[in-house]
């Protein structure tokens, strides 16, 4: 990346109420953040980060939301999205997909493709079993940790 193209998104940084931008261009990409008016950083411990909240951290709403989700999901084993991404269940459009709900899968078999900027993840079985399952859609986003499939 030019330097004058980052130079010059310093110059909009300070010029605007933004306090960081990230810009991607090919492989390249640079993050610009500016500094609270206190000058002290913003750093969350590591375990607090990828929404591993202690409970007594967790406002009562949104503990009593995921106490819904986790009762409502069947039960079985459940896959879980490992990232934030678009849900494909076939290798291309049109394709059959790569799994059917009742069909026997093992260790290691596809389950579906989750595309994460512009990688194509394949998400395998952790546990061989029977198909019981399929939460998602083809095409549909879906958020780090959600329900994808159900094994028994």
């Amino acid at each position: 990346m030019d330097i004058r193209k980052v130079k010059k998104l310093i110059e909009l940084l300070d010029q605007s109420n933004v306090a960081e931008i990230e810009i991607h261009e090919g492989e390249e990409s640079v993050r610009i953040s500016r500094q609270s008016s206190t000058g002290t950083p913003l750093v969350m411990p590591s375990h607090l980060m990828m929404g591993q909240l202690p409970a007594q951290a967790m406002p009562a709403a949104a503990a009593k939301t995921e106490e819904f989700a986790e009762s409502t999901e069947p039960p079985g084993h459940i896959v879980r999205a490992p990232m934030v991404g678009t849900v494909y269940r076939a290798p291309s459009p049109g394709s059959k997909p790569f799994v059917e709900e009742g069909q026997a899968v093992k260790v290691g078999d596809t389950l579906c493709i989750i595309e994460a900027m512009k990688i194509l993840n394949q998400i395998e079985s952790d546990m061989g079993g029977t198909l019981k399952k399929i939460l998602v859609e083809n095409g549909q986003p879906v958020e780090y940790n959600q329900p994808l499939f159900v094994i028994e």
